[in-house]
């Protein structure tokens, strides 16, 4: 079975939304290096509407010489969760509009590589709530941003995480991988 992988880009004070405004000054060969062997483990990507369409308006024109997240971004399928989307024309992509977790449940049992979660904090959120993450690979930059969407915006149930792996980046990001524990 293939493991369903939440990476957040995440502020100290837990917002998630907008990275690109605040997540440059910390982007360093080191971050890049985690983000790759993230990519590296997965070999599907899948987002919310939002994420969707923000990656969709500035990934499709770049290639492996203009950023070396391109190629995966670019090849990888892209499953897309939406009510509202029509359709979605970055290649490879696949719109889901209704069971979720069905459509979400066959692909995880489907061989192959992981299943990359970029953002997409309201998906996550609701993966999470059904027992489909399998971990949580947060990138916790040293910032307060202090408003926006927070990846737990509304959470009221426990959520038993064990932290697996963490490491300091050159940067003084914290990269936290999570997974599900039993209380």
């Amino acid at each position: 079975m293939r493991k369903i992988v939440a990476a957040p880009f995440v502020s100290l004070d837990g917002v998630v939304e907008m990275s690109e405004q605040w997540t440059a000054p910390y982007f360093t060969a080191d971050m890049q290096r985690v983000i790759q062997q993230g990519m590296a483990a997965a070999d599907t990507m899948l987002m919310g509407r939002r994420t969707y369409e923000q990656m969709a308006a500035y990934w499709p024109s770049m290639t492996a010489t203009d950023d070396p997240f391109a190629e995966f971004l670019n090849t990888s399928p892209k499953l897309v969760v939406s009510t509202t989307l029509q359709s979605v024309d970055w290649q490879n992509s696949t719109l889901i509009t209704n069971d979720v977790i069905g459509e979400v449940t066959r692909r995880r049992q489907q061989p192959g590589k992981d299943i990359l979660i970029p953002g997409s904090a309201t998906l996550v959120r609701y993966l999470l709530h059904e027992g489909l993450v399998d971990e949580l690979r947060l990138l916790v930059f040293p910032i307060v941003f202090g408003g926006g969407q927070r990846l737990f915006d509304g959470w009221t149930a426990r959520l038993p995480l064990r932290l697996v792996e963490s490491k300091t980046l050159d940067s003084g990001v914290l990269s936290l991988t999570y997974q599900p524990a039993s209380e």
